[in-house]
């Protein structure tokens, strides 16, 4: 393999490895000791992970507030929560 070739293979396993650390799995479970799934809280972008259509894990939701995506928020604080037009649900919205 030249040097060409193999700078351009580590140039992308080093972009797709990059690109997997944004887009990572389920959140630890030790983030949830404490918390709960607070649904239609999160920004665009910014939900804890999957949910239901339109959501594959942390990061990937498309609209601020998607009710199918959720945000870990400290236990017994989610319901008080108002975001989007409506309350935080611990249950997925209709978006």
């Amino acid at each position: 393999m030249n040097r060409s070739a193999l700078a351009l293979a580590l140039a992308g396993s080093l972009t797709t490895a990059i690109a997997s650390a944004a887009f990572a799995g389920p959140i630890p479970a030790s983030k949830m000791v404490g918390n709960e799934k607070c649904y239609g809280v999160a920004l665009k972008g910014q939900n804890d992970c999957a949910a239901g259509a339109g959501t594959t894990c942390a990061g990937t939701s498309t609209i601020d507030y998607q009710g199918n995506s959720w945000k870990a928020v400290p236990t017994g604080t989610c319901t008080g929560m108002s975001a989007g037009g409506h309350n935080g649900s611990l249950e997925p919205l209709k978006s």
